[in-house]
């Protein structure tokens, strides 16, 4: 069975249209990558009187890695590029079964260290 990789995004003072925009910005950049799929992440039931079954959460993203496929760090490698390129103000949460871990634009050796070990954790369950 494949992984399922939550990705959201969130900026100070953005709004939700805001947050969309940030999502599918990354979005493309995720879809370079040997995934099955990187589409809104939807959970709960949508607004009355919309067309889907469930609701969108604003700059949330799910992404769909293939069965022992070792895509996860390839996964961050990508996020943390884009939020390096964006500048301050940005963060990107990834979680993988409720275990989430938090990204900023920061290059520092303490967060890669992080990275790392996170990636290790869920690498070996691909």
């Amino acid at each position: 069975m494949g992984a399922e990789v939550r990705v959201g995004v969130e900026e100070v003072g953005s709004d939700d249209a805001r947050l969309e925009e940030l999502a599918l910005q990354l979005r493309q950049e995720l879809l370079t990558l040997d995934v099955r799929s990187v589409e809104p992440y939807r959970e709960g039931e949508a607004p009355e009187g919309t067309r889907g079954g469930l609701a969108a959460l604003a700059g949330v993203l799910s992404v769909s890695l293939a069965p022992g496929l070792q895509a996860v760090g390839a996964v961050v490698a990508v996020v943390r590029a884009w939020l390096q390129r964006s500048g301050s103000g940005r963060t990107v949460k990834i979680a993988i079964d409720g275990d989430v871990i938090e990204l900023t634009g920061a290059s520092d050796a303490v967060q890669q260290q992080l990275v790392d070990a996170w990636v290790k954790k869920h690498s070996a369950t691909d």
